[in-house]
C-alpha cells in the first residue's frame, strides 16, 4: 500500500481526505467508517498501553460532513488498575462532526471453565476469489458476499482493507477492527429493496484484537419501528469469534442498493 492510495494525507495537525473517503449516501460526504477508523487510530497511538487491551470502542456519528480536513483530539477520562478510559473529537472548520469513546481493560490469567453460552466459530473459510465489483456503490475495500444481500436469514461478509487509512502507515488490528465495525449497519438493517437505514452510532466490543487481514461479520438481529432501527453482528477472523458491534440507525429515504 502506497501513500498516494491512502484516505487521508496529514498535513500539520489535519488530515485531508482523498475523494475515496466519500461514503454512499452522498458523493460530498465522508464516510463514516472512517471517522471511527481515525478515532481508534488517534485513540491507540495517544492511550493505548502495556497489558492493555481496547475492550470497546463506541462511535457517534451525529453529524454529515462534506470532505473537509479532519482534526482529532483526545483526552483521558479514567486511569486505574484495571480499566483506562479516553474520548476522543472528531471536527472539521464546521464544528464536531462526531465522538468516540474507548474502554481498554487489563489482560489477565483466563478463568478455569468453559462459558455456558460460547459463540461458536463459523464454518466459513477465508475467501480465495477475487472481491466483489460493481453495485450502485463500489466499496473502497474488498468484500466477499457469503449470503444473498438483501435475503431472509442472516447475513455474512468477508471485509478487507485495501488502503491505507492516513498516509502509509500500516493498519493496526484495532484499527482494522474499527474500520469493519461500520459495516454492522448495512449488514444488520439491509431489507430487500436495499439499504434504508442510516446509522447514528456504532459500539464494538472486543475479547481480543483480530489476526491477519481478513474480518468477517455475521448479523445477529435487527429491530426496528417508527423508522428508528438497532442491529448487531458477530465479529470473526479467521480465528474465530472475536466480539460483537451494536449499531443504531434511523430512516433515510435515499436507499443504496448494495446488490
Amino acid at each position: 500500500m502506497s501513500s498516494t492510495s491512502a484516505f487521508f494525507t496529514r498535513k500539520r495537525d489535519e488530515l485531508v481526505p482523498a475523494p475515496r473517503a466519500r461514503g454512499p449516501w452522498s458523493p460530498d460526504m465522508l464516510h463514516g467508517r472512517l471517522l471511527g477508523g481515525l478515532a481508534a487510530r488517534a485513540l491507540e497511538e495517544r492511550h493505548a498501553g502495556p497489558g492493555l487491551r481496547f475492550a470497546r470502542l463506541t462511535v457517534d456519528l451525529f453529524r454529515n460532513s462534506p470532505l473537509l480536513p479532519v482534526r482529532v483530539e483526545t483526552s483521558l477520562v479514567r486511569d486505574g488498575r484495571r480499566i483506562r478510559v479516553a474520548d476522543a473529537t472528531i471536527s472539521t472548520d464546521q464544528g464536531v462532526i462526531g465522538r468516540a469513546c474507548a474502554v481498554l481493560l487489563r489482560q489477565g490469567e483466563q478463568p478455569e471453565g468453559e462459558p455456558l453460552l460460547a459463540t461458536p466459530a463459523w464454518d466459513e473459510p477465508p475467501p480465495s476469489g477475487p472481491p466483489e465489483e460493481g453495485g450502485a456503490w463500489t466499496p473502497p475495500f474488498d468484500l466477499w458476499r457469503l449470503t444473498p444481500w438483501g435475503a431472509p436469514g442472516a447475513g455474512r461478509v468477508w471485509m478487507r482493507e485495501r488502503h491505507p487509512l492516513v498516509d502509509d502507515e500500516p493498519l493496526t488490528p484495532f484499527v482494522r477492527a474499527a474500520l469493519a465495525a461500520d459495516f454492522a449497519s448495512p449488514l444488520s438493517n439491509v431489507q430487500a429493496g436495499g439499504l434504508r437505514f442510516i446509522n447514528a452510532d456504532y459500539t464494538l466490543t472486543l475479547a481480543r484484537p483480530p489476526e491477519g487481514e481478513f474480518v468477517g461479520m455475521e448479523s445477529a438481529g435487527h429491530v426496528s419501528a417508527d423508522g428508528v432501527a438497532t442491529g448487531q453482528v458477530t465479529v470473526h477472523d479467521t480465528a474465530g469469534p472475536l466480539g460483537f458491534c451494536v449499531v443504531t440507525a434511523v430512516a433515510n429515504p435515499t436507499t443504496v442498493d448494495g446488490r
